[in-house]
C-alpha cells in the first residue's frame, strides 16, 4: 500500500508500509546492536534474552534502531514509486508500529517547482577582451624570471624600490606602543604592498643600521576597530639590504628553464596560452552574467526546502574535504570560531543563486528541446574517470541509472548556456 497526497504547491505526503517480516529483521538488528547495553537483574550484563529484554521494557526499547535499519529502503522505493521529482530531504513520521504489523511512515517532501523563462534570447552581456598584447608577454617573462632570481647582499648603497630589506618596527599611537605594532628581523620586499599605507616608500632611501621614523594612517575598514583610520608612528631600525638578481633574457635562460630552444618560440607560447587562459574567463564571465540575467526572467516557487538541501550538500563537501586532512567540522568551527547557524548563512545566497541557476537552465533546456547524445555521455564520464583516477570500468559499475541520469540533466544545463551564450547580444565598444 502507498498514498501519495498532495499538501501544498510542491508539498506532499507519501504513506509507505514495511510489512511485519521486514519489520521483525529491524528489531533483530536492533537487539543484537544494543544487547551489550541491557542490564538486567539476573543475567549477565550482554547476556540477557531478548525476550526478557522485550518483556523487562516493552518491545518499543528497540524500536528506534529498527526504524533506521528498515526506513532507507522503504523511502527510496516509495519515493521511486510515486512518480514525484523530490528534491527535498524527506521529513519522516511513524504513523503506527507493532511486531504483529510492521510499520507505517510517512514522509513530507518537496518536488521540483514549475519554472517559467521567455524572453532568454537575445540577452545583453558584454564580451570582454581576448587580445593579448607584448605588455602582457612581458609580465608573464618577468614573473618567471623572479621565480629564477638569485638573492644578493647589498652594502654600498641605500634601499631602493623592489629591494629585500630586513627590519625591527614598533608601532605607537599618541605615544603609547599598540598590541600587534611590534616585530623583529621582519623581512620585507619594497613595493609588494605588505604594509599598510606607504610605509614601504619611507624606507627607501635608508642605509644599513640606521634608525628612523615612519608615518602611516591605517585605513578605514581596518580588521582591528581600534586602529581604524588613527595616524600611527614607528620607529625602525633597518638591518640588512638584499637585491634580487634576475637572469636575462636570452635563448641560453629559455633553453634551461622551458622544453623551447629561442625565446621567440618561448613567447610565442606564451601568447598562446594567454589568450586561451583570456577566451576561457572572457567565457566564463558571459555565462555568469547571462545566467543572472535568466534568473531575473525566471518565474517559479522555489521551496525553501530546496535551498536548504543545497546548503547541506556543500557543508558535507566541506566537512569531507577537511575531513582528509584530519580536522572535523565541529574542531574546526571552534577554530575559526564559528557556528554551524553562520556557516549555513554564508553559503545561503550562493546556494540560492545555483538552485535558481539549475532551474532556469533546465526550463531553457526543455523549452528548446536540447539533447545529449550518448557520445557526450560518454565523454563525460571519461572525463569523471580521469579527474578521480578511477578506472572507466569500475565508475560504469559505480554509476547507476539515477546518477546517469543526473549526468545528463548537467549536460544539458551546460548546452542550454552554451545556446544563450550563442543567443545572446553583445554591445560592439565605443
Amino acid at each position: 500500500m502507498k498514498n501519495v497526497e498532495k499538501i501544498d504547491n510542491n508539498k506532499f505526503k507519501l504513506t509507505f508500509p514495511v510489512d511485519a517480516k521486514r519489520f521483525n529483521e529491524g528489531l533483530d538488528y536492533s537487539f543484537n546492536k544494543n544487547q551489550k547495553h541491557f542490564n538486567i537483574k539476573g543475567f549477565r550484563k550482554g547476556k540477557v534474552p531478548r525476550h526478557i529484554v522485550e518483556k523487562t521494557y516493552g518491545p518499543e526499547i528497540l524500536f528506534d534502531d529498527a526504524f533506521n535499519f528498515v526506513l532507507q529502503d522503504a523511502y527510496a522505493l516509495a519515493a521511486d514509486e510515486s512518480g514525484l521529482e523530490i528534491v527535498s530531504r524527506p521529513e519522516i513520521d511513524v504513523v503506527s508500529a507493532s511486531k504483529e504489523d510492521g510499520v507505517v511512515f510517512t514522509a513530507v517532501v518537496y518536488t521540483k517547482p514549475e519554472v517559467k523563462v521567455s524572453d532568454y534570447k537575445g540577452l545583453v552581456c558584454e564580451k570582454p577582451s581576448t587580445s593579448v598584447n607584448k605588455d602582457d608577454v612581458e609580465a608573464f617573462l618577468n614573473r618567471e624570471r623572479e621565480k629564477h632570481s638569485r638573492i644578493n647582499k647589498v652594502t654600498d648603497r641605500a634601499v631602493k624600490n623592489g629591494d629585500l630589506v630586513n627590519i625591527d618596527f614598533e608601532g605607537f599611537i599618541d605615544g603609547v606602543a599598540f598590541e600587534g605594532g611590534k616585530g623583529e628581523n621582519y623581512d620585507l620586499e619594497i613595493g609588494s604592498k605588505t604594509f599598510i599605507d606607504n610605509f614601504e616608500d619611507q624606507i627607501i632611501g635608508k642605509n644599513i643600521g640606521e634608525e628612523f621614523e615612519v608615518n602611516v594612517t591605517f585605513p578605514e575598514n581596518y580588521g582591528k576597530e581600534e586602529l581604524s583610520s588613527k595616524p600611527a608612528m614607528f620607529k625602525v631600525k633597518l638591518n640588512e639590504i638584499k637585491e634580487k638578481i634576475l637572469p636575462e633574457l636570452t635563448d641560453e635562460f629559455v633553453q634551461d628553464t622551458t622544453e623551447f630552444e629561442t625565446l621567440k618560440d618561448y613567447k610565442k607560447d606564451i601568447k598562446s596560452k594567454l589568450t586561451a587562459a583570456k577566451k576561457s574567463e572572457a567565457d566564463k564571465k558571459m555565462k555568469e552574467e547571462l545566467l543572472e540575467a535568466l534568473i531575473e526572467k525566471m518565474e517559479a516557487d522555489i521551496p525553501e526546502a530546496m535551498i536548504e538541501l543545497e546548503i547541506d550538500n556543500k557543508i558535507n563537501e566541506f566537512r569531507n574535504g577537511i575531513a582528509a586532512q584530519g580536522l572535523s567540522l565541529q574542531a574546526y568551527l571552534n577554530y575559526m570560531g564559528q557556528s554551524i547557524e553562520n556557516m549555513r548563512e554564508a553559503y545561503r545566497i550562493i546556494s540560492e543563486k545555483q538552485v535558481k541557476g539549475r532551474l532556469a537552465l533546465e526550463a531553457v533546456a526543455e523549452a528548446e528541446k536540447i539533447k545529449v547524445s550518448e557520445k557526450e555521455i560518454d565523454a563525460e564520464l571519461n572525463r569523471i574517470a580521469e579527474t578521480y583516477h578511477i578506472d572507466r570500468e569500475k565508475l560504469d559499475s559505480i554509476f547507476d541509472e539515477k546518477e546517469k541520469q543526473n549526468i545528463i540533466k548537467d549536460l544539458k544545463t551546460q548546452k542550454a548556456l552554451d545556446f544563450l551564450v550563442k543567443h545572446s547580444v553583445q554591445p560592439s565598444a565605443e
